[in-house]
């Protein structure tokens, strides 16, 4: 009896999102925990008799088995595991976001098993507190450390000294934060110290911490994304997270 080693049985995953494929079918991006962002073909899903139908949704734990040699496989079974709330209302669209930063930054098939479980743990955030933001932020600041791009925010990076609260500062993508003066020209976001200070404390009390520190991300995060827009990311526009 041979072994299909390109098959993959029970994988934790959750779905990112779903796409219409020929007919009956679906193309669904999947964020697993021991491989990564994986595409499937879930043939038939479609179909109002379909085992997948009604499984394959986002934010719900799942066990999910496929096989297939091409960068395209084919999913065979899926499970729900439970104890994931439905996220509702502007948690809801906080997760949308969640997942489309997924699928634009990380590479497929490329595992990151402490991101998918911080994944997980920030789904259960966004069900129980009340604060969007520090959870959307420090997510954020986890997938870029993930993915290689950590960030600064206790030191200078050009003195090497560490930030004054009282003081101001530039943010430059790949680099870090560094003394800003008034007639400089710099185009990167100016900071307070006392902005980035709370940011690497996750503290976003302040009204002015929580203005500045949206404005970072967007700016470094669009470094990394490029010129096409989030759409979720307009459905977040009246929030202040």
């Amino acid at each position: 009896m041979t072994v299909d080693k390109m098959r993959q049985d029970a994988q934790p995953a959750f779905v990112l999102h779903t796409y219409p494929y020929l007919e009956t079918s679906l193309l669904v991006e999947t964020f697993t925990r021991n491989l990564g962002r994986v595409p499937l073909v879930a043939k038939g899903a479609k179909r109002p008799k379909s085992a997948l139908r009604g499984l394959l949704i986002a934010f719900q734990p799942l066990q999910l088995t496929w096989a297939g040699k091409s960068e395209l496989r084919t999913l065979h079974k899926a499970e729900w595991q439970g104890g994931q709330q439905p996220l509702q209302g502007m948690a809801l669209i906080c997760g949308f976001y969640l997942n489309e930063l997924l699928i634009r930054l990380l590479h497929r098939d490329d595992p990151h098993e402490q991101l998918f479980d911080y994944y997980q743990d920030t789904l259960s955030a966004l069900n129980t507190q009340q604060d969007y933001t520090p959870i959307l932020r420090q997510f954020e600041r986890r997938m870029l450390i993930e993915l290689g791009y950590a960030l600064t925010f206790n030191e200078d990076v050009v003195s090497g000294k560490l930030l004054n609260s009282d003081e101001e500062y530039y943010y430059e993508v790949e680099r870090g934060p560094m003394a800003a003066n008034e007639n400089d020209g710099i185009s990167c976001p100016r900071l307070r110290g006392k902005t980035l200070l709370d940011m690497e404390k996750n503290d976003y009390s302040d009204i002015v911490t929580r203005q500045q520190s949206k404005v970072l991300m967007r700016y470094v995060l669009g470094h990394y994304l490029g010129e096409k827009p989030l759409y979720s990311r307009q459905l977040l526009g009246a929030m202040k997270t």
